[in-house]
């Protein structure tokens, strides 16, 4: 029997997880990506170089692979869909044409009949002074900017003045609520009303980047039960197959609203790696490469932080003891902000 090879695109810690997980399954993989130190290089089987627009370097990594998919969702649009011309992509390129953009991604989920925050399409300071109901808000660019980035948060328009805002990018306005916890629900869709699920997981972030994640979430069951179904609808609607994410907030007076989807595997849900028989990133690999679907079921509660910047530094000198899992991403630069690691804690 011939051995599958699978193409990620994006060579981050999403991309050694999967890489790993491929691994396990006897599956080869392949990263482009292009960035020459790119941690995934660590973990996988090959590993091509060079930008997303890149025809020559495209094609290489095409034509040493069965299929692929990818570790982020920013990868341009028109890239994936020639790739899928010639090699299938999964999850579908059209999927990420919604969700590369957040206008375009809240107007789903509206459709979807599912909650989000109030928002607003945003293109010049007028439209702010006329959607000034919004406020306070948060300012986001429609398109790219992750952890934090490109968003400004307003409380008055007077508000304006601390910030360079160019209204040459398109924005969007999102009302702020009074947030009482966030959540995330991770589910691997293999085909229609064909699904593995995990449980919600309750995340911390701190200066808008992801520190901590639990499971269980300490929610009520109605907010456990509308979460799992609004991720499982989101997904058939997108017709997905994979590993997505969808992000939750959950206000004071307990009503859920839907803050993102990620059309991949994600960072809340490293903790299935130790918590669960089969983690996301193994799921998602069976669910594109068409293998064998396992029951997934939960083992242990677990607990995870990510390890931001030097942080790592102190980890990787620490010892471990027999319920937590150190994991390195073998970045070779410590930046202020950048997820170095993680450690997830099970209880035994």
């Amino acid at each position: 029997m011939t051995q599958t090879s699978l193409g990620i695109i994006g060579g981050g810690q999403l991309g050694s997880m999967l890489a790993t997980a491929a691994k396990k399954m006897n599956i080869k993989t392949v990263i482009f990506c292009d960035d020459y130190n790119a941690p995934a290089k660590n973990f996988s089987d090959d590993f091509v170089i060079g930008n997303y627009n890149d025809k020559k370097k495209i094609n290489e990594f095409i034509y040493k692979v069965d299929l692929i998919t990818f570790e982020f969702e920013n990868i341009p649009y028109d890239t994936l869909n020639k790739i899928n011309e010639i090699k299938k992509v999964l999850p579908s390129p059209n999927i990420n044409k919604i969700i590369q953009n957040r206008l375009s991604e809240k107007d789903f989920i509206n459709r979807c009949n599912i909650s989000t925050t109030l928002y607003a399409y945003i293109k010049s300071e007028k439209d702010l002074n006329s959607n000034s109901n919004l406020l306070p808000g948060i300012l986001k660019t429609c398109t790219l900017g992750y952890d934090g980035k490109g968003q400004y948060k307003i409380d008055s328009l007077e508000d304006l003045k601390n910030f360079n805002i160019d209204f040459k990018k398109e924005y969007i306005l999102e009302k702020v609520i009074n947030l009482k916890k966030e959540i995330s629900v991770i589910v691997t869709r293999f085909g229609h009303q064909n699904y593995e699920i995990y449980e919600p997981i309750e995340n911390i972030h701190e200066d808008q980047i992801l520190k901590h994640s639990k499971i269980p979430a300490n929610i009520n069951k109605d907010i456990y039960n509308k979460s799992i179904t609004w991720a499982t609808l989101i997904a058939d609607e997108l017709d997905y197959i994979g590993t997505l994410c969808v992000e939750f907030f959950i206000d004071k007076n307990e009503n859920l609203f839907v803050n993102e989807i990620a059309p991949r595997v994600h960072n809340s849900g490293h903790l299935t790696i130790n918590s669960h028989n089969i983690s996301q990133f193994e799921n998602h690999i069976r669910a594109v490469c068409g293998q064998k679907q396992i029951e997934t079921k939960k083992l242990y509660n677990a607990k995870m932080i990510n390890l931001i910047g030097d942080d790592i530094s102190f980890y990787r000198n620490k010892t471990f003891k027999e319920n937590e899992f150190f994991y390195d991403y073998l970045k070779k630069e410590i930046k202020q902000k950048r997820k170095m690691g993680h450690l997830t804690t099970i209880e035994i």
